[in-house]
């Protein structure tokens, strides 16, 4: 399909203030600690997950970026302090802290395109525990759905064998929704959106050229074929089943002549319409011509079509939707809290002993991944305290934000390129479509082992 690649170094777009994508028992928490004297305690909290989604082999961290953008945007302007006031969910100290409300603690977690496993330390956030609460809802938001869609588009990508990816979901989701899953796709392995807003907003290179309202909209296809060709070139994608496949492609041909760009595929069995595309391509001498395939794929129907003569595909409901699991289930939990009130107070760890596997595990942790001789991860190995020497090379975690400002920004390219070799460092397995556990084992140390 037709490419425009929308690169800018900086995109002059403002950003809302993030401030009231909250729950409201963040600001009540935050109230009763401050009437408490405990607000301004040391703290630092931990993004996790318990289990991936059922039969996932891996996660993959998306979203980061976004969330350092939600942090850095989180004020409280004056007419949200009059709506908290009018609802009485705060009180008027809590109001006057909130009206100078500025992150100016620290985030570590693993970048962007990471893998994660079950109890990896994705996002820490340190501050004290007045600023951290306040942003569990926006963080786990962001990263629970861009995490689920970038996980989904990771197996679509190794299902596509290498053919290009395009998203193309933006009707099927809320229309903010569908750029942050544009962005969260291109991490997991995509190759361009038909979000133009995505595109805008974030460079990803933006796909499209025809839906069958155009062709419809002519006397015959020809007509329509014709008048696409005159406004956007021969190396355009002409949509070929409106009506009578076969007949279509003959006219697509004849119009644009053998350098006609693509012909996409909407409907019917993909594999053999492909095949018969294909062949009747090569009889009129369009060798070049590409072919394009959409209409409800996912990654099983992806890797139906590996032996299809298809050279790329357009995937919309299940890839924002994360097909079939549209949240990653992380969680924002307090692990350490200083006993009193000071930037150098210690830490200590804390952790909740919930019912039901709902159990987490207390303190400031780091992460490392070691490999075998070939250079294949053989376990996600979870510490707190010093680290073992064998495994300070292979640690994951990064910062992310010093002192309330965002440290190490990247392109979203690099976080692309990250996952790609994240991903293939994992073993063989991972990339199995079929339902299994977890690709590597989750081993805690304690501080003493």
């Amino acid at each position: 399909m037709d490419v425009k690649d929308h690169r800018p170094s900086g995109l002059p777009v403002t950003v809302p203030s993030t401030a009231l994508f909250t729950d409201q028992y963040e600001l009540t928490m935050l109230r009763a600690a401050l009437r408490a004297g405990t607000a301004h305690r040391r703290s630092v909290f931990e993004v996790f997950t318990r289990r991936l989604p059922e039969g996932r082999r891996y996660g993959v961290v998306a979203g980061t970026g976004r969330v350092l953008d939600a942090v850095t945007n989180f004020r409280f302007e004056p007419e949200m302090l009059d709506f908290l006031d009018r609802q009485e969910v705060v009180d008027g100290p809590t109001l006057d802290w909130l009206a100078d409300f500025r992150f100016t603690g620290t985030v570590r977690g693993y970048p962007e395109g990471e893998v994660y496993f079950p109890g990896s330390p994705i996002l820490q956030v340190e501050g004290t525990f007045a600023e951290c609460v306040v942003l569990e809802t926006v963080v786990l938001s962001i990263l629970n759905h861009d995490s689920a869609v970038a996980a989904a588009a990771s197996r679509m990508a190794v299902a596509a064998v290498g053919r290009p990816l395009m998203e193309m979901g933006a009707r099927r989701t809320h229309e903010l929704s569908a750029v942050a899953a544009a962005r969260a796709a291109y991490v997991g392995g995509f190759s361009a959106t038909s979000d133009l807003a995505a595109g805008f907003r974030y460079g990803i290179p933006t796909v499209g050229t025809s839906a069958h309202a155009f062709t419809l909209l002519h006397d015959t296809e020809r007509d329509a074929f014709t008048a696409q060709v005159d406004a956007l070139g021969r190396g355009t994608t002409l949509l070929v089943d409106t009506y009578d496949v076969a007949e279509a492609v003959r006219a697509a041909v004849e119009i644009a002549g053998p350098e006609l760009g693509a012909v996409r595929i909407d409907s019917g069995d993909l594999l053999v319409v492909a095949h018969q595309v294909r062949r009747q391509l090569d009889e009129l001498g369009a060798h070049d011509t590409r072919i394009v395939v959409t209409s409800d794929l996912d990654e099983y129907a992806i890797a139906s079509l590996a032996a299809a003569p298809v050279d790329s595909y357009g995937v919309g409901t299940q890839l924002v939707t994360g097909s079939g699991h549209p949240t990653c289930s992380m969680v924002y939990k307090l692990v350490a809290r200083a006993d009193g009130d000071g930037a150098g107070a210690p830490l200590r760890p804390v952790a909740k002993k919930s019912l039901g596997g709902k159990l987490s595990v207390g303190g400031v942790k780091w992460a490392a991944r070691p490999v075998d001789e070939r250079g294949i991860a053989e376990a996600e190995v979870i510490g707190t305290g010093e680290v073992p020497e064998e495994f300070s090379e292979r640690l994951l975690g990064v910062e992310l934000m010093r002192d309330g400002e965002p440290v190490g920004q990247e392109p979203l390219s690099a976080a692309r390129d990250r996952h790609v070799r994240a991903r293939g460092a994992l073993p063989l397995s991972a990339t199995q479509l079929s339902r299994g556990e977890s690709v590597l084992p989750t081993r805690f140390l304690t501080p003493t082992s």
